[in-house]
């Protein structure tokens, strides 16, 4: 779908994708904060996409499929269901658990991670 350019206001982007992200924010009950937390996005950054300000790019659209769970197509052009699967709970909690850690302690936690994927490896 081509982006539009609406002189009128000044709005840039496909306004139906900023609508269907924020219909996806609240089927799964999560504030703006919260959402935009879990995508690598300032809170000022969501709210203009949320209004229709801000374009949405491929990569936010990667970020929100993955995280959430959420079906590409449906995001981008309103088709099939909202999301492929339900969203991974574990690993939302994980993220902001780690984004609240100071750097010298995330290092260390994937130092930690890696090391338990490599003990897995050797025990198949």
């Amino acid at each position: 779908m081509a982006a539009k350019n609406n002189k009128d206001t000044g709005k840039t982007g496909d306004v139906n994708i900023n609508a269907r992200i924020k219909q996806i924010r609240t089927a799964l009950r999560l504030s703006q904060a919260k959402f935009c937390e879990g995508i690598f996005l300032t809170a000022g950054h969501y709210a203009e996409i949320e209004l229709g300000n801000r374009r949405v790019n491929e990569r936010i659209i990667k970020l929100i499929a993955v995280i959430y769970g959420v079906n590409e197509r449906f995001l981008k052009v309103g088709e099939g269901a909202m999301f492929d699967k339900s969203p991974d709970l574990k690993l939302e909690k994980l993220i902001s658990i780690f984004q609240e850690l100071p750097p010298d302690f995330q290092d260390y936690l994937m130092q930690q991670i890696e090391g338990l994927k490599k003990l897995r490896k050797k025990d198949y």
